[in-house]
C-alpha cells in the first residue's frame, strides 16, 4: 500500500460510513410502517450493517499497519544508521514511546504493534491484502503473525497460501479463513503448521517436555487457580476421565452444572486420594457429605468412572515406524507419533484408535437403516466434525448429540449423511427456532441456515494424505516405480 492507496482507503471507508448511516436512517423512519416487510427489510439492513462495519474495522486495521509501518522506516531514516547496539536500542525505545504515545496505549502494546506490522508489511502479504480488502479481521492477521514465527519464509509463504489463496495445492477446506471465528481459525492455523514445520514434532516435543509444571494463581474472592503443563496424552486423559465421572453424577437431585461438578471431583481426587468424598459445593477428606437432593455421593477411589473414549487417528506409516507423520487427537490436533503408538501399544481403555487410508486420508462411511444412531457411527461423527458443527461452537465432541438432520419421521435416514452432532445448546436452537441445518455428506459436516434466511459454512478438519516413507535406492534399477 502507497501514500496514495492508504488516502483512498481512507475516504473509501468515510464515504461507506456516511452511506450506512443514511440507510440505517431510512430504515429507522420506515420502521413504524404497517406490514412485515418493512420489519424484514430492517432487519437485513442491520445484519448487512453489522457486516460491512466488521469489513471497514479490518481496512481501518490495515490503514493502522501501514502508517505504523511506514512511521517506523521513516524514523529509522531520519535517525540515521546507529553506531552502537545501545544507540539502535535507544531508536527503537523512541520509536515505540511515540506511537504509544500517539495511540494512548502501554509501550508494550505499542511495541507488538509495530512487530506485527513490520511482519505483515514484509513477509506476509496474502494476509496484509485480506486486511485490507476487509476479508479477514485483525485478529485474524494477528493470529497468522503469531502461527508463523520461527517458520522460514517459504514455511510463511505456504501456510499463508494454504488458508488465504483458493489456487494453491490443497488449500483449507470449509469456509474461508475470514469466516472461522478467531479461535477456530487459530487452532486449524496450528494443526497446520504442525504438520508441514520444518522440524519434527517428535524433537520439539521432546524439548517441550522439560518444561512440564503445575502453576499456582491466587484470585478474588477467596478463589486461586490452578493449571498444569503437561503431555497431551496425559493433559486429555485427566480431562476426559474428570468429565466422564462428572457425567456419571449429573442427575434429577444435581443442582450443580457439569464445571462444577468437574472443579470438586478434580479437588477431592487430588486432596482426598481414595477416601475423599464430594457433594454439592462440598469437599471433604473423608466420610460421607450428603447432596442437596439429600443423597450420599462418595467419590474419590468411589467416583463413577465411565471410560472415556478419546479418538487418535493415526496414519498406517506413522503406526508402523515408517514415517514422522503427527498422529491427531481428537480435540486438540497434532500428536507426536511416539505418543500415538504409546497409548494403542500400552492399551490405554480411554483412547479409541482410528486407521485412516493411507491413500487419501478419509475412512469410509458407515450406515444402517435404523434409527438407532450406532456408536461406530457416533466415532464416525466426531472423526467428521471434530465438534459441533454449528458456525464457530467450540464444544468438544463428548459433550454433544446425536441428530438426524432430516427428522426420522419425515423420512431421513440414519446414515453418516444424515447425521449431525451438535452441542445441546446448538440441538435446542434447531428445535426452538428458525434455525435449520444444511445438507451433510460423509466427509463434510452440515452448515446453518438461519431465520434471516442467510447459509452458514460449518468448519471442516483439513485431512491430508499419509505420508508414504521414503524407497531405499540400491542401485540403477530401484529407480524405476513400483
Amino acid at each position: 500500500m502507497d501514500s496514495r492507496a492508504a488516502v483512498e482507503t481512507a475516504e473509501a471507508l468515510a464515504g461507506s460510513f456516511a452511506e450506512l448511516a443514511v440507510v440505517i436512517g431510512g430504515a429507522a423512519d420506515s420502521s413504524g410502517s404497517c406490514g412485515p416487510d418493512p420489519l424484514r427489510r430492517r432487519a437485513d439492513i442491520a445484519l448487512e450493517t453489522l457486516a460491512e462495519v466488521a469489513r471497514g474495522e479490518a481496512k481501518l486495521a490495515a490503514l493502522k499497519v501501514y502508517a505504523a509501518a511506514v512511521y517506523a522506516d521513516t524514523a529509522q531514516a531520519l535517525a540515521g544508521p546507529a553506531e552502537s547496539p545501545q544507540d539502535h536500542s535507544g531508536q527503537e525505545m523512541a520509536v515505540i514511546a511515540e506511537v504509544a504515545c500517539v495511540l494512548t496505549v502501554s509501550e508494550r502494546s505499542a511495541g507488538a504493534l509495530l512487530a506485527e506490522a513490520y511482519a505483515l508489511s514484509t513477509a506476509l502479504p496474502l494476509t496484509f491484502s485480506a486486511l485490507q480488502a476487509g476479508t479477514i479481521s485483525w485478529q485474524h492477521a494477528r493470529i497468522m503473525v503469531d502461527e508463523t514465527v520461527n517458520l522460514d519464509p517459504a514455511g510463511a509463504q505456504a501456510l499463508e497460501q494454504h488458508f488465504l489463496d483458493p489456487d494453491a495445492p490443497n488449500p483449507a477446506r470449509g469456509c474461508p479463513a475470514g469466516e472461522l471465528i478467531p479461535g477456530r481459525f487459530r487452532h486449524k492455523a496450528r494443526t497446520w503448521r504442525e504438520r508441514h514445520h520444518p522440524v519434527s514434532i517428535e524433537k520439539r516435543h521432546t524439548r517441550s517436555i522439560a518444561d512440564r509444571r503445575v502453576e499456582y494463581s491466587p484470585d478474588r474472592d477467596g478463589m486461586a487457580w490452578l493449571s498444569a503443563y503437561l503431555p497431551t496424552d496425559q493433559a486429555a486423559g485427566i480431562w476426559d476421565r474428570t468429565t466422564a465421572a462428572a457425567r456419571a453424577l449429573q442427575g434429577p437431585h444435581e443442582d450443580r452444572t457439569l464445571s462444577q461438578i468437574r472443579a470438586d471431583i478434580t479437588a477431592t481426587w487430588l486432596l482426598g486420594g481414595n477416601s475423599g468424598c464430594i457433594s454439592g459445593g462440598t469437599i471433604g477428606t473423608g466420610g460421607t457429605d450428603a447432596s442437596p437432593g439429600g443423597q450420599s455421593v462418595v467419590v474419590g477411589g468411589g467416583v463413577p468412572s465411565p471410560r472415556a473414549q478419546v479418538l487418535v487417528t493415526v496414519p498406517v506409516m506413522s503406526l508402523l515406524g515408517l514415517t514422522e507423520e503427527p498422529a491427531m487427537l481428537d480435540g486438540y490436533g497434532p500428536i507426536p507419533p511416539s505418543m500415538a503408538r504409546h497409548l494403542i501399544a500400552d492399551g490405554a481403555e480411554s483412547f479409541h484408535r482410528v486407521l485412516i487410508d493411507p491413500r487419501d486420508g478419509a475412512p469410509l462411511e458407515i450406515g444402517r437403516t435404523s434409527y438407532r444412531v450406532t456408536k461406530a457411527q457416533r466415532q464416525w461423527l466426531r472423526l467428521r466434525d471434530g465438534k459441533c458443527p454449528f458456525p464457530g461452537c467450540s464444544n468438544h465432541s463428548l459433550d454433544n448429540e446425536a441428530d438426524h438432520l432430516l427428522a426420522w419421521a419425515r423420512g431421513g435416514s440414519t446414515g453418516i449423511s444424515n447425521l449431525g452432532q451438535p452441542c445441546p445448546k446448538h440441538h435446542r436452537l434447531k428445535h426452538a427456532s428458525g434455525w435449520t441445518p444444511k445438507a451433510a455428506t460423509k466427509n463434510e459436516p452440515p452448515g446453518w441456515i438461519s431465520t434471516s434466511g442467510r447459509h452458514y459454512q460449518s468448519e471442516h478438519p483439513d485431512w491430508e494424505p499419509p505420508h508414504w516413507p521414503a524407497l531405499e535406492t540400491t542401485g540403477p534399477s530401484s529407480s524405476t516405480p513400483p
